[in-house]
């Protein structure tokens, strides 16, 4: 390769770091093989130019590298998506797991008001740390997974069946939950103590759970947190897929001379398509929300075993609280947070990797 063509190369870059074309460009400069599909620089104007480049830009990564991408950008995004909604979450987590407190909105922003004046602002964050103790593993893993299920199951193929991206979000969901889930549980514990200082800790929480409960405690809440992630994994994933692919279609069609840039979804697009795909996603799974927040939480608030099973929680909210003020108790929080968690991790988790692949192939260079 000529010195010539690596300045263009890194000029390309230079103008657009962020954008699926200019990394296209720098495969498509770097190739000397004219046979190469793409190589000539021919346009696909059916809008599938975008899915057959992202081939082209993996092949050009090491598996280590493609591995090591997916995983700093899920964890980068995931642990975004999760500060900026956690005193919203830490809310919801208090009214899902309070017996007798109905939830309103109006209700959820006066305790966390009460909860600023009474302790601090960082109180609004009280549980955070355990929160990015599991999450940032948890989105790693599930967005790395992902990627990899999705290679298996051929989503990006034309002839496979949609039903196969909500697979392949679903698998992730599951992998990322096994890994993570005694954190979940911690952080859960966390979230709805209101004493300050009574956890320093999250060898603390675990240690008072093992003693108090015992070790299995830590996994209380799995099963309707399986079930649920089935869903929501599954959901999310499919439903952004399925509209980012849309809305690189429309793109494309409505340019007169498509290019990879033009079929690449802009950054509304992406948030757009992340909050439907998080407000679908949490609206599911909903109620397996409620009934894995009272296990986990049961006997931390003096509930002693009545939230042991996954049928027995859910009847006894079903028939003491009904199905709106009881299994759907906090919902309207997840209209806010929900797309806002959701549209920040996809868009982020796709920027990152973007930049992540360029750094790769600038080095590789």
């Amino acid at each position: 390769m000529s010195i010539n063509t690596q300045q263009n190369s890194a000029n390309t870059f230079a103008k657009d770091t962020f954008k699926d074309e200019p990394r296209t460009q720098f495969v498509q400069q770097s190739s000397q093989d004219p046979n190469k599909e793409g190589a000539g620089g021919s346009n696909n104007n059916n809008g599938v130019a975008a899915g057959n480049n992202k081939h082209d830009i993996n092949s050009q990564l090491t598996k280590s590298n493609r591995i090591v991408t997916s995983l700093l950008s899920g964890g980068i995004a995931g642990g975004l998506a999760k500060t900026v909604i956690a005193p919203l979450d830490r809310s919801k987590i208090f009214f899902q797991t309070n017996e007798t407190r109905n939830y309103r909105f109006r209700y959820a922003i006066r305790w966390l008001r009460h909860g600023y004046r009474t302790e601090g602002l960082l109180s609004l964050w009280r549980g955070n740390s355990a929160t990015m103790a599991r999450i940032l593993p948890y989105a790693a893993i599930q967005f790395m997974s992902h990627e990899q299920y999705k290679a298996i199951l051929k989503t990006d193929q034309k002839d496979t069946p949609k039903i196969m991206r909500f697979l392949a979000g679903s698998m992730a969901g599951v992998t990322g939950q096994l890994a993570t889930y005694p954190l979940d549980k911690v952080r859960a514990v966390m979230a709805v103590t209101n004493r300050k200082g009574e956890y320093k800790s999250l060898v603390q929480v675990v240690l008072k759970i093992h003693s108090e409960e015992g070790l299995l405690a830590l996994y209380r809440g799995l099963t309707p947190t399986m079930m649920g992630v089935v869903l929501y994994a599954g959901t999310s994933f499919f439903t952004y897929e399925t509209l980012k692919e849309a809305a690189a279609s429309s793109r494309s069609q409505n340019e007169e001379h498509p290019t990879e840039k033009a079929a690449a979804p802009n950054i509304y697009q992406r948030l757009l398509s992340g909050a439907v795909a998080g407000l679908l996603g949490q609206t599911s799974s909903y109620p397996l929300d409620i009934v894995r927040r009272r296990m986990q939480t049961g006997v931390s608030l003096g509930k002693g075993n009545k939230y042991r099973t996954l049928s027995g929680t859910f009847l006894y909210v079903l028939r003491n609280e009904g199905i709106r003020r009881g299994l759907y108790k906090g919902l309207s929080m997840n209209f806010i947070k929900g797309p806002i968690a959701t549209s920040i991790s996809f868009t982020t988790y796709d920027y990152v990797k973007m930049g992540l692949q360029w750094l790769f192939l600038a080095t590789k260079s």
